[in-house]
């Protein structure tokens, strides 16, 4: 009795058979992207995984690696697998995708080198080396990936409809090329940095001289090689500068006639999936990561605008611009409502209007203490977001209404009814909570001393009475 709904709905979830967990997802993830329901899928979905992913990691370290034939044949795609319903962009592979794939190849795509693949790994239990027969099986499913997904007409169709559904087939040729390039993309990120702080001109030059090889210049492989060097980059969206150092410059037009083009589509799809991420996390009511978000946010399209020279009629100026009126819709409509909850907690009411059973949720004081947080932090990044006049409006509103609440529901600690005094000291503990947010410890301190005095006066003066 003591389970939450979610956890009972999980409970609940973990008890189907896993064909029906798929399908459960399958169509929660097609509700998703109809719009339906979206709330109550994203719930189910988001409980769904973790089943799936507990059982996986469960499985995984109960059995060796080499019992694995999928990941092993898969894990040069790892650092491309994107995990959620959001669209994917050039360089970005769903996971979803792979054991429909892994089936395929098993079933029609390449039976007889499958087998032999499983039969190697279970050899190789006995001390042989495992690498040269995945290697050697990537390369026969990436030859029976480029033969069903090369020929045109009704044959290819055909062959294409055994693979799985239209998302699937649309990752079934990336895949290949992946699995075909494996090398080059090891050598290329042997020799990035782990972590690129800056990426400057001397980066630049020679992250240049890494892409140059043949394998990873071509339409296929470019998008991955430049999604791994963005990995690194400690401000993703810089990958831009790789495209514009190509172009010779800072035209989009000049960038976008260039192969390294994509980088700027990679750049702004990113930034669009930060910013639904923000919208989804401020909607649930978790701050915890939006500073963060904000930032890259605020960096990436100061930097885009910077950079490059876009035109807003553009098919990349209105994606950026987009990014910005989404953003600036998405925090505007939640600042808006901060200074109303602020007043609900710290509204005074006559002492006829107060009840012995009255109280402050201290919950809810403390989700508005995340809110004012939050009105604080988009300050920092409010001029770029275009949310620069909202933000300082709210922000001083809340100062001076707060400053003076805690003022006045000090003085009234010193008397009124004592069935109400209760219910006033746990306003002014509220309105101290609010200040350290708003003024800092040091003015929180002195507000609670305040708070205390005034209380200890009240008490003293009743006996002396």
């Amino acid at each position: 009795m003591s389970q939450t709904p979610t956890e009972r709905l999980r409970d609940y979830l973990a008890q189907l058979p896993p064909q029906s967990q798929a399908l459960l997802m399958r169509e929660f993830e097609r509700a998703v992207e109809r719009g339906q329901d979206v709330a109550v899928a994203n719930l189910v979905l988001d409980q769904l995984r973790k089943i799936v992913r507990s059982a996986v990691e469960e499985d995984e370290d109960l059995r060796p690696r080499t019992d694995d034939p999928a990941r092993l044949l898969f894990r040069p795609l790892e650092p491309f697998l994107a995990e959620s319903n959001f669209p994917t962009r050039p360089g970005q592979l769903r996971r979803t995708s792979l054991l429909p794939i892994w089936q395929w190849l098993s079933r029609d795509g390449a039976p007889e080198a499958a087998r032999e693949f499983e039969a190697g790994l279970a050899n190789a239990r006995d001390g042989g080396s495992v690498e040269p027969i995945v290697r050697k099986f990537q390369l026969a499913a990436a030859e029976a990936i480029v033969k069903v997904a090369g020929p045109a007409g009704d044959d290819r169709q055909r062959g294409l409809s055994r693979v799985g559904p239209p998302n699937v087939v649309e990752d079934l040729l990336p895949i290949g090329s992946v699995l075909r390039a494996r090398e080059a993309l090891d050598a290329l990120g042997s020799r990035l940095p782990a972590h690129i702080r800056s990426f400057g001109d001397a980066q630049i030059e020679s992250v240049k001289e890494a892409l140059k090889v043949p394998s990873l210049q071509t339409p296929q492989m470019l998008p991955f090689a430049l999604s791994l060097i963005a990995q690194r980059l400690a401000a993703p969206w810089q990958i831009i500068r790789i495209a514009v150092k190509m172009a010779a410059s800072d035209d989009e037009l000049r960038v976008a006639a260039t192969p390294f083009g994509v980088a700027v589509t990679i750049a702004l799809h990113d930034l669009t999936f930060v910013a639904a991420c923000l919208r989804t996390d401020i909607r649930r009511g978790h701050f915890e990561y939006v500073g963060e978000q904000l930032k890259t946010l605020h960096d990436g399209v100061r930097g885009l605008r910077t950079e490059l020279d876009l035109r807003n009629d553009s098919t990349w100026g209105r994606q950026l611009s987009s990014i910005r009126a989404d953003t600036s819709n998405t925090l505007q409509s939640e600042i808006d409502s901060v200074p109303g909850r602020v007043r609900r907690i710290l509204r005074q009411r006559a002492d006829k209007d107060i009840s012995a059973s009255s109280m402050v949720d201290m919950s809810e004081v403390e989700d508005t203490v995340a809110l004012i947080d939050f009105v604080a932090v988009c300050r920092t990044y409010a001029s770029e977001l275009a949310i620069n006049e909202v933000t300082l409006r709210t922000y001083s509103d809340l100062q001076h209404y707060v400053e003076h609440s805690t003022e006045a529901l000090v003085q009234a600690l010193r008397g009124g009814d004592l069935k109400a005094r209760a219910y006033r000291q746990q306003q002014a503990k509220a309105a101290i909570r609010f200040c350290e947010v708003l003024f800092g410890s040091d003015y929180a301190s002195l507000m609670s001393r305040a708070a205390e005095n005034a209380v200890i006066g009240e008490r003293k003066a009743s006996r002396a009475g």
